[in-house]
C-alpha cells in the first residue's frame, strides 16, 4: 500500500514537472534584432503560439512581404508569427512549429530550446525537413510589454 502510494505521488509529480517545463515558454520575448517583442502563449488546445505585440518602427507597419497578395494589407503588429508548437518533454524543446519572417515573407519549420538561462531561448527555422540546415536565433525574456 505505502509503495502504491509512492508510486503515485512519483507520477503526480513527474507530470506536474513536464507541465511546467512545458509551459516556461510562455511570456514576452525580444528576438536577436532588438526591434520587435513577440508574446508566446498557450492556447486552449494546448498548443504555443506567438505574437508581434511590439514594434520598434511604426505601429501600422504592414506585411509587405507577405507570399500571399491578399495579406500584405496586415499590420505585424499583431500578426501570429510562431504557429502550433508542442513540447516535446523527451527532448526538451517545443516543436512542430512554424515561424513566419515578415521581413522576407517566409515560413519556417522550427523547433525552440532553453540551454540553461530561462531567459535565453534559441529558436532554429529550416526548410524541407533538414534540421541541420537552418538559423538559429537568440530570444530574450522581456519583464514588461513595451508601449
Amino acid at each position: 500500500m505505502k509503495k502504491s502510494i509512492l508510486i503515485i505521488l512519483g507520477l503526480l509529480f513527474s507530470a506536474s514537472f513536464a507541465f511546467s517545463q512545458a509551459d516556461k515558454i510562455v511570456g514576452i520575448w525580444v528576438p536577436a534584432k532588438g526591434t520587435s517583442q513577440v508574446r508566446i502563449f498557450k492556447a486552449t488546445n494546448g498548443k504555443f503560439y506567438g505574437k508581434v505585440e511590439w514594434l520598434e518602427t511604426e505601429k501600422d507597419k504592414l506585411d509587405v512581404n507577405n507570399p500571399d497578395p491578399g495579406q500584405r494589407n496586415k499590420k505585424i503588429w499583431g500578426l501570429m508569427i510562431l504557429k502550433d508548437f508542442s513540447y516535446n518533454a523527451e527532448k526538451n524543446r517545443w516543436e512542430g512549429g512554424t515561424v513566419y519572417d515578415p521581413d522576407n515573407g517566409k515560413t519556417y519549420d522550427c523547433y525552440m530550446w532553453f540551454e540553461g538561462d530561462d531567459n535565453k531561448m534559441t529558436l532554429k527555422g529550416y526548410v524541407l525537413g533538414m534540421k541541420f540546415v537552418g538559423r538559429a536565433e537568440d530570444w530574450t525574456r522581456e519583464a514588461n510589454l513595451r508601449e
